[in-house]
């Protein structure tokens, strides 16, 4: 694939869109919308309580509560443990034999 030259008249007209989309003065021509994850859906299909679950994830039960109930989000390499489990619940428990 050749690489395409740098065309600093582009580089302008889109510096100007971005600081108009900030303004609010335009929509920007897509966006990238994530849904939060469901902490408390992803522990009940575990079948587990909160104790269990976090003992399984590694994190203590008061954070486990304060994702469950809105007062923090998960991130970093919890939000992607949690995205597995959500996906394959006895997937994980087999690997992390709980």
């Amino acid at each position: 694939m050749k690489e395409k030259e740098f065309d600093f008249n582009e580089f302008m007209e889109s510096m100007k869109q971005a600081v108009a989309i900030s303004k609010g003065e335009m929509q920007p021509s897509r966006m990238f919308v994530f849904s939060p994850i469901n902490v408390k859906e992803v522990r009940e299909k575990t079948n587990k309580n909160q104790e269990e679950f976090a003992n399984m994830i590694g994190v203590k039960v008061g954070t486990l509560r304060n994702w469950e109930q809105g007062r923090r989000k998960p991130d970093g390499a919890a939000l992607t443990l949690l995205k597995i489990v959500a996906a394959n619940p006895k997937y994980v428990e087999q690997i992390l034999h709980v």
